[in-house]
């Protein structure tokens, strides 16, 4: 890791994003990358091999709270097609960026973006609000399309050499895969966003948790990447159900378990694991409810013809506080059940609506036609 970078670059792992920083490179500049986590997008465990394959300083941050906030208090700019924040996640990333770019004493931000590639954060006009609106007009550069952009002050001082960087455009890959070639970059990311707000599959998981828990949080979102989803709602309650599909993710559920929450699972029988969030405070019949659900999907639990014993128990510890439950695996659709993506995506359109007349009521001035 260099010392004092000269450069930051916003780093996906995506093609764009390696290229940027490349060209950046090519001018002898210090460059250090920083590639953000949330439960959407990013991966930690990725970061070392990036480092090692293509010769990169990268460091990670994770900001899942911080945009578990700007989902809960809604999007300034919208979603995309389905859950995708895109414009307020970039401005969220770039302010982050720029306050590591201030810590570590750099002197700009670069990204990998390219003019007219993705149709809601890449035109021109959305290109020059997320600069303005993320509060880095002058030093943001982005080398791969710079040419058809404003001089940023990298370039007016001479750090960055205008005439070497690029004026890609428009959809295609053709340019960056030459690029890629030049570079000497043999291990081509597969194309698309990587983030998981951009998947129907996803996003009605996502969507439940954000408008049924009271302050849904990076740690929640995170809980419903994992295994299969189920809620139950009786009135103005709502009970939610992870249950694992293999080993790994019963792994993954021990660790996501939250102090309130409770861990399920067949005392005598092979079968998933299921946590119940918050089920500490849930009532007996819906806890038992959730018991036979989970125990449904163990396949010697149902060939044993009759009830089965679940432990529950709260906490991570063996020791901490446990009952047994005899249940008849049964699995009731009506009980527990998953939101299909037509009804979220009404929902999340008929929000936008009413967030847009918003909108316009408040800027609309009042006027002779107004008055009584």
């Amino acid at each position: 890791m260099s010392n004092q970078p000269d450069i930051i670059v916003l780093f996906s792992g995506g093609l764009d994003s390696i290229l940027a920083a490349k060209v950046l490179e090519q001018q002898g500049l210090a460059v250090r990358c920083i590639h953000f986590i949330t439960p959407f997008f990013g991966s930690a465990k990725a970061v070392p091999y990036w480092r090692k394959i293509y010769g990169l300083d990268i460091v990670s941050q994770d900001v899942g709270e911080e945009f578990a906030q700007m989902l809960r208090q809604r999007p300034e700019h919208g979603f995309g097609k389905v859950m995708n924040p895109c414009v307020d996640c970039k401005i969220l990333l770039l302010r982050k960026a720029r306050l590591y770019m201030e810590s570590v004493g750099a002197k700009g931000l670069a990204t990998g973006e390219v003019l007219g590639q993705r149709p809601m954060s890449q035109r021109r006009d959305t290109l020059h609000l997320i600069m303005r609106d993320a509060g880095v007009s002058g030093i943001l550069l982005r080398p791969l399309c710079a040419a058809h952009l404003p001089v940023t002050q990298m370039e007016e001082s001479g750090l960055v050499d205008r005439t070497r960087l690029l004026s890609f455009s428009g959809r295609g890959r053709r340019d960056q895969l030459d690029l890629a070639a030049e570079l000497g970059v043999t291990e081509i990311p597969t194309p698309g966003g990587g983030c998981r707000l951009t998947e129907k599959e996803n996003a009605r998981r996502y969507w439940t948790v954000l408008t049924l828990l009271p302050q849904a949080g990076d740690r929640d979102f995170t809980l419903a990447n994992l295994g299969r989803q189920f809620w139950h709602h009786e009135g103005e309650n709502h009970y939610w159900l992870c249950i694992g599909r293999n080993s790994a993710d019963n792994d993954k559920l021990a660790a996501a378990m939250q102090p309130d929450d409770m861990l399920l699972r067949l005392r005598d029988l092979a079968g998933p694991m299921a946590l119940a969030r918050s089920g500490a405070d849930w009532p007996r019949h819906v806890l038992e409810s959730a018991a036979a659900h989970a125990a449904s999907y163990a396949p010697k639990a149902v060939a044993a013809g009759g009830p089965v014993a679940v432990r529950a128990r709260q906490g991570q510890a063996e020791g901490d506080a446990a009952f047994e439950m005899d249940v008849t695996p049964q699995r009731v659709g009506e009980a527990w059940g998953e939101a299909l993506w037509d009804d979220v995506k009404a929902v999340i359109r008929a929000e936008a609506r009413e967030r847009l007349a918003a909108t316009l009521h408040g800027k609309h001035k009042p006027g002779p036609e107004d008055a009584e």
